[in-house]
């Protein structure tokens, strides 16, 4: 499996090459050179699969420059009912009929990111171990990203992680699970702003390839193609637990802010699974939604994107939208640079005129945003209806896939996180505090260390390099 670039400037790569870095060097993506198509008989016989025999038989497919043998352990060693808590790493639950819960929260710290995250960290270190090399991670995370990340690579050889969070726009659950951590490869950087200049702030670095070659920075953020992948197989996991054979299509409905975990769904179909609807599920922060509903793609400034009370979806500019679009302009690099030029000099692309974006229903894109009011009240509503405490941003996706389930068809709601993380939101929907696992009571009490920081690229770069040399 080779892997180029969305804007069409890098040479091919194998997945060892890309696995460690961010932006490929023309400010693209990396994409896979084709999605390997399977078909009905091998998804038939893939569907008694433990989890990590089903992700092995699936990674495989696009990490096929590490033996077998070797991937085959590392993903063993993932996903383990130590590691997640079940034998069955992500369990369904079934609210009614036709309508399904999909547990993705199971791991360290209690969300929906550790699925990839706990793989990624055991796939860099092999492949540092292997090549003899050094990694120093730079991210920016809107709450889950920083804390999975951290928890997948602490402690871990030639390893350092650098992680910008917006300063006060976390839970305070999700900052305490990372300002406590004390390891010596952890630095978190609490940026004056929104996730969105966090997110800038990397793909300067990113951008700037002498500093990012000097320094050996990569990313775990959702641009990795590694956790791409890693999402996918739930997908394939999902569709397992509530069909009986391979014609049954089913329905996903993703709670999304920076499009990476929908994408894994799009890859999924086009790799065979049979998806009828991608539900993409937005708060107040609706500029995907904005763009499936009229084909404008407009990100917003920081002044303008709304602090909510789902903040993990508080982001304006979705990194992964580009591999998407990639798909929908049909492979053409040259079009998708063309496009994001639109972006940084005009503040917006429009394909609502064109045949682009009528492909959007092959696609099998829809979309909705939430509100304040609707997560409550969705809160309340599956607590009252099913026993089921749910977080914000999981009600967002709930409260959205109403409008496009189909009779016959199952809907899969992808949970986001616990609703120990989002507290104070669950008392105002329920008048009491969720269920908080014994292992993080009173982590808000503990010590916290973090860097606070302008959104200053200049002064990032520097606290970076008089970290690692």
């Amino acid at each position: 499996m080779r892997y180029f670039s969305t804007r069409g400037g890098m040479p091919a790569q194998r997945f060892s090459d890309i696995l460690l870095g961010g932006l490929a060097p023309d400010g693209g993506l990396v994409v896979p050179e084709r999605y390997p198509l399977i078909d009905a008989a091998t998804l038939e016989r893939w569907r008694a699969l433990p989890y990590a025999d089903l992700a092995f038989v699936l990674l495989r497919l696009y990490c096929d420059d590490i033996p077998d043998a070797d991937l085959h352990e590392l993903v063993r060693r993932t996903y383990t009912p130590q590691v997640f808590g079940t034998a069955e790493i992500v369990p369904l639950r079934t609210l009614e009929p036709d309508l399904h819960l999909l547990r993705l929260s199971n791991g360290p710290t209690l969300a929906f990111k550790d699925v990839a995250m706990q793989l990624l960290g055991n796939l860099f270190e092999y492949v540092l171990a292997r090549d003899g090399r050094a990694l120093n991670i730079l991210g920016a995370t809107s709450g889950d990203t920083g804390s999975a990340a951290e928890y997948a690579m602490r402690g871990r050889k030639g390893i350092r992680v650098f992680m910008l969070s917006p300063d006060g726009r976390m839970s305070p659950f999700q900052a305490a699970q990372m300002f406590s951590l004390r390891d010596d490869n952890i630095f978190n950087i609490a940026v004056d702003g929104v996730f969105d200049d966090c997110q800038d702030m990397v793909k300067a670095v990113s951008n700037d390839l002498s500093f990012k070659s000097r320094h050996a920075i990569g990313t775990v953020n959702s641009i990795n193609w590694g956790r791409i992948i890693a999402q996918v197989v739930y997908y394939f996991k999902a569709w397992f637990a509530v069909t009986r054979d391979a014609p049954q299509p089913v329905s996903f409905t993703v709670p999304s802010g920076n499009f990476g975990n929908v994408l894994a769904g799009h890859i999924a179909r086009r790799m065979g699974l049979p998806i009828r609807r991608l539900v993409v599920a937005t708060n107040e922060n609706d500029v995907l939604d904005e763009f499936f509903r009229t084909g404008i793609y407009r990100p917003r400034r920081t002044a303008d994107t709304f602090q909510t009370s789902s903040p993990s979806m508080d982001i304006s500019k979705a990194s992964n939208f580009e591999r998407f679009v990639w798909d929908l302009v049909d492979r053409d690099g040259a079009r998708v640079a063309a496009l994001w030029r639109e972006v940084d000099e005009r503040g917006a692309f429009d394909l609502a005129s064109t045949g682009e974006f009528a492909r959007i229903a092959d696609f099998g894109f829809v979309s909705g945003s939430s509100s304040h009011a609707r997560r409550i009240s969705t809160i309340r509503e599956v607590e009252r209806r099913y026993g089921e405490v749910v977080d914000p941003h999981t009600a967002d996706g709930l409260a959205v896939a109403q409008a496009w389930r189909e009779p016959g068809v199952p809907m899969i709601c992808l949970e986001t996180a616990l609703p120990a993380k989002f507290a104070q939101i669950i008392v105002e929907a329920l008048g009491h505090g969720p269920r908080r696992p014994g292992a993080y009571d009173g982590i808000e009490e503990a010590a916290q260390r973090f860097t606070r920081m302008p959104a200053d690229v200049g002064m990032l770069k520097q606290y970076i390099a008089a970290r690692v040399t």
